[in-house]
């Protein structure tokens, strides 16, 4: 009877077989799960590190950090690197509010945008003219795209070059680089003013001096003047007819300071723009022409008809007088630039007319270091 009640061996194969087959079936499914969980998470951490890369920081990440509010409208871009194409920025920067009462408080700048070929080298000079006012500029830097600048992490302007492409004199791409310098300043709403210099400018007064000029001005400062001869009306063509007539043919220096409803008014128009690029080609030299005509069309009486940048045109020729080393740059030199000047400043007479200069080659960057304590105020 004992051995009746014993199982044997094959029938303990039988009952446990089955058992096994279904364990490990469920171990095979449990790993696979795994798997799939496993390439999922890392898929979504590829494309999540893509996505802050390309930008997703600025944009979605502070919606999901913080509720919606008016800060996210307002805050100057983090960085200055994006991938918009010019029509893109364009079109942003074109965007304004419409109610005139900001609701909230603005530390109003100027922005100082330097348009270059490649260094900054009188850079020192501006380090010491910006010391002590960083809460009331902002820099922008259009360079050739390959140039990277070399400026230490200590420097205002680190970091400050913008997206830019190949600049050709006398050709319309000028005139794109300097809507495309403004259209990136007007991006941070505290920016109030914008001023274009080049790599050979330079300040003549102090920072606080400046800032006073600009920011009490009523009227933006560009040259727009009407030139009979043939380098004036001369370069006119009848093509651009009916948008811009003879009599309506400005022209100016390029260097120019503008106010923020100026500055939209560059970045916006679509109007004047396809015509300049069209009709105003090299020998029209469209970049003394096209913002001096275009603003005079729009908003005449907002424009104070001369430049805020100094240069010395009695050597005759093309270009103006450059300043080198070698006692070129003297203390006589600087005080004759600021002495002796009469202009129109609000309508009523002024003795200071240039704010800046140009045009000092690298080589006077030590004979101005020194001179700029006791000649021009700062340093």
């Amino acid at each position: 009877m004992a051995t009746l009640l014993r199982p044997s061996l094959a029938s303990t194969e039988i009952q446990e077989k089955p058992n096994f087959k279904i364990t490990r079936h469920r171990l095979l499914i449990f790993l696979l799960l795994m798997s799939v969980l496993t390439v999922g998470f890392s898929l979504l951490s590829v494309s999540k590190s893509r996505f802050l890369r390309a930008g997703g920081v600025l944009g979605l990440i502070p919606e999901l950090m913080e509720p919606i509010s008016l800060n996210l409208w307002i805050r100057p871009p983090r960085s200055l690197t994006h991938d918009m194409t010019d029509e893109e920025l364009l079109w942003r920067a074109s965007i304004v509010p419409q109610r005139k009462n900001y609701p909230f408080k603005r530390t109003l700048k100027i922005a100082l945008m330097f348009l270059t070929k490649g260094p900054l080298p009188l850079y020192p000079l501006w380090e010491k003219f910006f010391e002590g006012h960083e809460m009331f500029y902002s820099i922008y830097i259009h360079s050739t795209p390959s140039y990277q600048a070399g400026f230490p992490k200590s420097s205002p302007f680190y970091g400050r070059q913008i997206p830019s492409q190949i600049v050709e004199w006398g050709k319309m791409s000028i005139c794109d680089a300097e809507r495309r310098l403004l259209a990136n300043a007007l991006l941070d709403f505290s920016n109030e003013w914008f001023v274009l210099l080049s790599e050979t400018c330079i300040p003549l007064v102090k920072f606080s001096e400046v800032h006073s000029y600009i920011t009490q001005s009523k009227q933006s400062f560009l040259d727009a003047f009407d030139d009979l001869g043939v380098y004036g009306r001369g370069r006119y063509n009848p093509n651009m007819k009916p948008e811009i007539n003879l009599t309506d043919w400005r022209k100016g220096s390029q260097w120019f300071q503008v106010d923020r409803v100026a500055a939209v008014a560059i970045v916006k128009d679509e109007i004047f723009y396809p015509k300049f690029k069209e009709f105003c080609q090299p020998a029209c030299y469209v970049d003394e022409h096209y913002f001096p005509t275009m603003l005079t069309i729009e908003m005449a009486d907002r424009l104070a008809n001369r430049s805020l940048t100094w240069v010395d045109w009695s050597r005759g020729g093309f270009h103006p007088a450059t300043f080198g080393g070698g006692g070129d740059v003297a203390e006589g030199l600087l005080k004759s630039i600021l002495q002796g000047q009469s202009c129109l400043y609000n309508g009523q007479p002024s003795s200071r007319c240039h704010l800046f200069a140009r045009k000092f080659s690298p080589g006077a960057l030590s004979s101005l270091l020194e001179l700029a304590p006791r000649v021009l105020g700062y340093g």
